[in-house]
């Protein structure tokens, strides 16, 4: 090779491979310290297209289970509410068996259907007042709960009603009609007490059969998030794979790029000081 200083082609040489290692040994530092194996649309755009779409997914996940928790946790508050309606009823019951008796008085007899009367006004008021999240819990119309991993495809709504709890409605009867009617039980005579022992047992039976649809109900939206959970899970590791740094092979580059820097600058200096060996031609 000829011996010139129009060009220097060594240090030309030097100067490009020692940019691009600098480039390189930024990305690497970038990734370390981000702990992100992408960072850019530049590193992997694949890559990058791929994990945003499951990031989605995962979000839509994560509020979904969240959705059907919440659901579970209005069908809890309903249970909860039937259960005390069965004790008041269990005391109903006592009461109406009392009263069927011909041995009472008439005063206290009186007294009987006195407290059988506000056990009734109670569970109408338990119908009226129980909330959950400032809305009616024993309402005819079904709550909605959706369920999506974020597509269209994907998606579930779940439509869980109630159902209404009044005085004149306790419970559902077997096959989803209106509950018993207790809002016209007196225990003023053994007849009229006869009458209403067998309208709370009745009304009993479809606190019964509403408490289980609504523990099936439960029991369906607990499966559902459990598999919302699930999938965000595998999901989130999917998406780890392929945006987390792999340090262990960063933390290899990090030393390699870093070498070539060192060696890459001391190659350059040795290429610019090459051409001033041309002076000692012109001594």
């Amino acid at each position: 090779m000829s011996l010139g200083v129009l060009n220097n082609i060594a240090s030309i040489y030097a100067q490009n491979n020692l940019n691009q290692t600098q480039a390189s040994l930024q990305n690497t530092l970038t990734q370390l310290s981000s702990g992100s194996r992408i960072n850019s649309g530049a590193d992997d755009a694949a890559g990058l297209a791929v994990a945003n779409g499951l990031q989605a997914n995962i979000a839509a996940l994560s509020q979904s289970a969240q959705n059907a928790q919440n659901g579970v946790g209005l069908l809890q508050t309903a249970d909860g509410a039937l259960s005390q309606v069965t004790n008041l009823l269990n005391r109903a019951v006592t009461l109406a068996t009392e009263a069927s008796n011909g041995t009472l008085t008439t005063g206290q007899a009186a007294s009987a259907n006195a407290e059988f009367q506000n056990i009734i006004t109670e569970i109408g008021n338990i119908g009226s007042s129980t909330n959950f999240n400032s809305t009616a819990v024993f309402s005819a119309t079904a709550t909605k709960i959706f369920v999506s991993d974020g597509t269209s495809g994907g998606a579930t709504t779940f439509s869980d009603t109630v159902g209404a709890l009044t005085s004149g409605s306790v419970g559902t009867a077997a096959g989803g009609g209106a509950g018993q009617s207790l809002s016209t039980d007196v225990l003023t005579s053994t007849t009229a007490a006869n009458t209403a022992l067998t309208d709370v047992t009745t009304a009993i039976a479809d606190v019964a059969n509403q408490r289980g649809t609504i523990g099936a109900n439960i029991n369906e939206l607990n499966a559902a998030a459990n598999v919302a959970s699930s999938e965000s899970v595998n999901l989130t590791s999917a998406e780890s794979s392929i945006m987390s740094t792999n340090y262990g092979q960063a933390t290899s580059d990090l030393a390699k790029f870093q070498v070539l820097s060192q060696t890459g600058i001391s190659a350059l200096a040795q290429a610019n000081s090459v051409q001033q060996e041309v002076l000692k031609l012109l001594q």
